[in-house]
């Protein structure tokens, strides 16, 4: 592992992410190389420090490794797949965001001109970047990983998660699932409440907490989910699919939209169906498992 702190690295796409990931390898005295196609946006990172590549070739030969936060993956393409670009030799750390299809792809081509690549997701919005709070995930060769993790880390909480190049765009997608879930089901009381009269920032600590507590479910449910058995230890299916029922009542009753509640019965409904009733919830990992085209 590069025991170094002071690693050159390069930069490509001075988005507000972009500029953020600058700043933190700047802010641990990494020499900070940086390219944009609009130069006037380097202006703040060069007057921190940060040397501007007029071109992405320049960029990339200034540092052993580069990180590139483009808008898409096709801008990535079209940003390295210029003549002058040569990759050969360097890492190429993609925090881009795409689907893990992509990233097998961009793998293939980037190794194919001879870069080490890493993929990667950014789970943070840029203020956090550079603070334990920002996650940052990495999937490729742990080797690649591991020569770079000391210069990574200063970009925060940094974790590597396996040779798969597709492995951290399935996680910043699975955890973007977990994130607008848990969202929508607190909008969704928020309106029912505040029918009542009651306002979101009331609600909000209560909502919070019983976010926590079913939070802690999650490692009992995960080990019924991987051994394929369901015992109903807490609740049955059949019980829930009635307090979905009442939930649907109330909403429609006091002039709440009730699609969200309804679409999670429909999947409950059909897993009883199926002769799952007597099963605990995460017996509904079936439902998820199997795509519907209606």
């Amino acid at each position: 592992m590069n025991s170094r702190t002071d690693t050159p690295v390069t930069v490509i796409g001075l988005g507000l992410m972009g500029r953020a990931l600058a700043g933190a390898f700047l802010k641990a005295g990494h020499p900070t190389t940086v390219w944009n196609r609009t130069p006037a946006k380097a202006g703040p990172l060069v007057d921190r420090g940060a040397r501007l590549a007029p071109t992405v070739g320049e960029a990339i030969r200034a540092s052993s490794l580069t990180i590139i936060c483009v808008t898409d993956y096709q801008a990535v393409y079209e940003l390295l797949g210029a003549d002058e670009t040569e990759l050969d030799g360097t890492t190429l750390i993609n925090l881009t965001s795409g689907d893990s299809a992509q990233a097998r792809q961009a793998a293939r081509w980037a190794e194919q001109r001879g870069a080490r690549y890493l993929d990667g997701a950014v789970m943070a919005i840029p203020p956090a970047i550079g603070t334990p709070e920002a996650v940052i995930l990495h999937s490729g060769p742990q080797p690649d990983f591991d020569a770079h993790r000391r210069a990574l880390d200063a970009l925060g909480t940094v974790t590597y998660l396996g040779a798969d190049h597709g492995l951290a765009s399935l996680y910043d997608v699975a955890g973007l699932a977990m994130m607008w879930s848990v969202l929508n089901a607190w909008l969704q009381g928020t309106a029912l409440l505040g029918t009542a009269g009651v306002d979101a920032v009331t609600f909000a600590p209560f909502a919070r907490q019983l976010a926590a507590v079913v939070a802690d479910w999650l490692p009992g449910y995960a080990g019924q989910i991987d051994r394929g058995s369901f015992p109903a230890e807490v609740s049955a299916l059949e019980t829930d699919v009635r307090a979905m029922s009442h939930l649907i009542e109330e909403s429609e009753a006091v002039g709440v939209n009730a699609e969200l509640p309804k679409l999670i019965k429909a999947m409950a409904d059909r897993s009883i169906a199926a002769g799952h009733g007597d099963e605990q919830y995460p017996v509904l990992i079936e439902e998820f498992r199997t795509p519907r085209n209606d």
